[in-house]
């Protein structure tokens, strides 16, 4: 009987194992791979979406068209549970599908404590495609009236996705809104204080206010309660509170890190069960914390294409090394950007450019598969 392979997750770190799919049917070890959407967005590109730097069509990854093409077999559902000791993982759908050998690229959610009832018109910036959807409803009721959007937190993605608001409130039939950045602490606390003082100055600059020790403690439709128990008024609330490792990594049995993400060693295998494998923001690295940003599921690649193939044909497995300081670069939705390494930090329209020169070029590599 051929041996099976379970791919939960079209991310980041599955995309190289995804366009070499043949190599493991041409093996002949069966191949299903689950995700929720036949499509997989980048997330380095979802704050451009939002301000129409970008179609949804030139951030997103054909999934299913390239598992299908290349082989595998393609589920849409999302996993529900993970049975390490039974060797399954159970979908959405209530199907079970057993395993051999499996990789977890589940992604992180944004924590949705702080949200109260349904969300009609509060956005988390996660799933990325759910800024596309966000992008409509503000054209949509900013062309009728001067709306006020909130956008909770103080991390990268919040001032990315308040400089990207600001761009599209600036269509000619738009009247321009007004955008409320709620910072907690202060904006971009972990970053170097260069990092932070551009940032500030670029959002400032265009009327975009940044409220620092402002800590939010309960939102709904239309309404933020901060600690102090003042209520604000919004038409429209951007959630941008940082991430964490899809829950169902806890509830599955698996030995997770400090982080609530599935513990890996150094070869991003599970630390208890050695058929299962994972990487991006749902893995807890043993050896080094790692930032949840995604140049480490990018650099995990090749090593989880490699030691998935390894653990289905008994051969060695190959060590993830993080490597150093990575790139940073903030896309501040006016034309220009914020680059960060080491000490250097360069501001402008020269940042942007190499940041969006980097983002296309690493989705047309994939879109060739395609």
């Amino acid at each position: 009987m051929s041996k099976k392979l379970v791919i939960a997750g079209g991310g980041h770190a599955h995309m190289l194992t995804l366009v070499h799919l043949d190599e493991f049917v041409t093996k002949g070890f069966e191949v299903t791979v689950v995700a929720p959407d036949i499509h997989h967005y980048y997330s380095g590109m979802g704050p451009g979406m939002l301000g129409g730097i970008y179609t949804p069509e030139k951030i997103r990854f054909a999934t299913r068209h390239i598992v299908e093409k290349k082989g595998g077999v393609f589920k849409q559902a999302k996993v529900t549970d993970i049975q390490p000791v039974e060797h399954t993982i159970t979908l959405s759908s209530g199907e079970i599908i057993p395993f051999d050998v499996l990789s977890c690229n589940l992604g992180s959610q944004v924590p949705d404590t702080l949200v109260q009832g349904p969300l009609d018109d509060v956005f988390l910036v996660k799933p990325i495609e759910r800024l596309y959807r966000a992008k409509k409803r503000i054209l949509e009721l900013g062309t009728q009236k001067k709306i006020k959007i909130a956008v909770v937190g103080g991390g990268p993605s919040a001032v990315e996705i308040a400089g990207n608001i600001w761009r599209l409130g600036q269509k000619p039939d738009m009247q321009e809104p007004e955008i409320t950045v709620f910072a907690g602490r202060s904006l971009l606390p972990s970053h170097p204080t260069k990092v932070r003082q551009r940032a500030t100055d670029s959002l400032i600059s265009r009327s975009i206010k940044v409220l620092k020790n402002s800590r939010i403690k309960n939102i709904e439709t239309g309404q933020l309660t901060d600690t102090e128990g003042t209520t604000h008024d919004f038409d429209i609330i951007f959630v941008a509170v940082g991430v964490k490792p899809n829950k169902i990594i806890a509830g599955s049995g698996l030995p997770t890190g400090p982080q609530g993400g599935m513990l890996v060693n150094r070869y991003l295998q599970s630390t208890k069960y050695e058929g299962i494998f994972g990487g991006g923001d749902c893995i807890d690295y043993e050896e080094t914390p790692l930032d949840k940003v995604g140049v480490y599921a990018v650099r995990q690649n090749p090593v989880l294409k490699h030691n998935l193939m390894a653990s289905l044909s008994g051969e060695p497995l190959r060590p993830f090394e993080p490597g150093g300081q990575y790139l940073l670069i903030f896309n501040l939705g006016d034309g220009t950007g914020i680059l960060s390494k080491w000490s250097i930090v360069l501001g402008g329209r020269l940042a942007f450019f190499i940041k969006d020169w980097i983002d296309r070029r690493f989705m047309q590599t994939f879109h060739a598969f395609e």
